[in-house]
Formats: structure tokens, sequence, C-alpha cells
């Protein structure tokens, strides 16, 4: 684990077997199958790869090395369990004034919003690559392996569905983001 020392700041970090990594100059990439995800890091926090581990180490530890450490730290984790298990958001589709029809169209990665508001044109949302859309009747589930494209495209989808120039409190209708990896925004018995 994690050891502070005079000298500064280190940790190593196991890869599972069936994950490669390598670094190439400011990135770090980690592949499995077909999967691969890539972080771009500063260069005061030293990465290298040993065998299946990555060993983070920096010669000060000032405020900004202590906080871009944990930081890598925790996006490194993320790339792991990303490609080990994934990630999900949920989302809800709520409608009180016109029912709204959302669809997803997989050819050319949009998710498209009908009769929202009873607006007459469609509120079309492009996607990024790499990130799946289900839609289960009220339910909306966005799943990638790389969180940070799982996360931007529930951001879009809800921010697609935002209403404007109406009264939030009485017209309460849009698509929102009821859970997220590590959190649940609805309470439940």
């Amino acid at each position: 684990m994690e050891t502070k020392n005079k000298e500064g700041l280190y940790q190593e970090m196991k890869i599972p077997e069936d994950i490669k990594a390598e670094i190439s100059e400011n990135f770090i990439i980690l592949n499995k199958d077909n999967k691969k995800i890539l972080r771009k890091f500063v260069p005061l926090i030293n990465i290298k790869i040993e065998g299946n581990k990555v060993i983070l180490s920096s010669t000060t530890k000032r405020k900004i090395e202590r906080k871009l450490f944990f930081t890598y730290i925790a996006h490194i984790k993320n790339m792991i369990k990303g490609l080990k298990e994934g990630f999900e958001y949920k989302l809800k589709i709520s409608n009180v004034h016109f029912p709204i029809k959302a669809s997803f169209n997989k050819d050319k990665n949009e998710f498209v919003i009908k009769n929202f508001l009873g607006e007459r044109k469609d509120r079309i949302i492009n996607i990024i690559e790499d990130v799946d859309i289900k839609i289960y009747g009220e339910d909306v589930i966005v799943s990638s392996y790389d969180i940070e494209k799982a996360g931007i495209v529930a951001a879009s989808i809800e921010k697609g569905s935002k209403v404007k120039n109406f009264d939030r409190r009485v017209y309460q209708d849009g698509i929102f983001i009821v859970e997220k990896p590590g959190r649940n925004y609805l309470w439940q018995n």
C-alpha cells in the first residue's frame, strides 16, 4: 500500500493478469480484449510499470503532489474496475404534462427524445462511442467500461431534457439521473 516517508510518496498497485498496461509519453493505457482506456498524467508524479504492477512515486510531498498522487490512484482503480465490471448510470423518465418517448439509434449514435413538453421537433443528443444505452419503459440505463464516457453521456441526456422558459416547480418533466456508481439518489425501503 501507500507509504509516506521523508523522501516522498510511493504506491504499488497490482494489475489483474488479463489486463495489459503500458505507458506512452504522459499516457497510461490499459487494454483488455478489444477495450482500451487511456488517461493523461502530469509528470509531477512518476509512473512505472513493472510486471503486473503500476508504481506511482513522487520525490516531494507538497500539497499539489499529494492531490495528484491520490487522484491518479483513484483513476487507475476506476480503469481496472471498468475493464473488469463496467460502470452503469440509471436515469428515470419523468413526465407530468406530455408523455415522453425516448429511443436510441445505435447506427447513428443518437439518443432521441420525442414529444418533450409537446414540442413537435425531436431533441437529439449525440452519444460518444463505446457507450451502450438501453431503455426499459421509464428507465434508461447508460453503461460503459469508461466511467468518464458513461458520466458524460448520462449528463448530456439529463441536460438535453432540461425545461426552459417554464416554471420548474410546475413543469417537472425530464430525464433525471437517479443512480450512478457508488451513489443512489432515490430513497428505497
